[in-house]
């Protein structure tokens, strides 16, 4: 600790010693400097930052189709897989699509989704509740957070 220090003391003294004057925190009053190997600070930068992004936890969207005449077992295995899904703390797109003659049974496919909605209540939350776009219906359910 130096103290403050003007401009051309500060580089005097860092050429001194066979360092570098680096700038630590620009926005402080007054600027704090330290004298030291600038090739050093600039590799811990990017080890920190690299350490950082390791740690970032990347949230995915993944897809669930289902039809709204969906057997119980063909459920049952896409609901779990949608648990799993969010499980690890992604976020789940169910969409299911109408075709034909299923379009005027909207009230199904509706029910259906009510249905998973419940199902993945205690591990999820609904950010997107279901709506029709078009001949398909979806929902986008997210991990709850701990």
């Amino acid at each position: 600790m130096l103290g403050v220090l003007p401009t051309r003391d500060a580089i005097r003294r860092a050429q001194d010693v066979g360092l570098d004057l680096v700038e630590v925190s620009p926005n402080a009053e007054p600027p704090v400097c330290k004298i030291l190997d600038f090739g050093k600070y600039k590799y811990e930068q990017q080890k920190k930052a690299a350490e950082a992004k390791k740690k970032q936890k990347t949230v995915e969207l993944k897809e669930v189709k289902i039809r709204p005449t969906t057997e119980e077992h063909d459920y049952q295995v896409k609901l779990r897989n949608a648990r799993r899904f969010l499980e690890d703390g992604n976020k789940v797109k169910f969409s299911m699509r109408f075709r034909g003659r299923e379009m005027a049974h909207q009230n199904v496919g509706m029910d259906v989704m009510m249905r998973l909605k419940e199902d993945v209540s205690d591990i999820g939350n609904v950010d997107v509740h279901p709506k029709m776009e078009g001949r398909q219906m979806m929902m986008i359910v997210s991990a709850e957070s701990t």
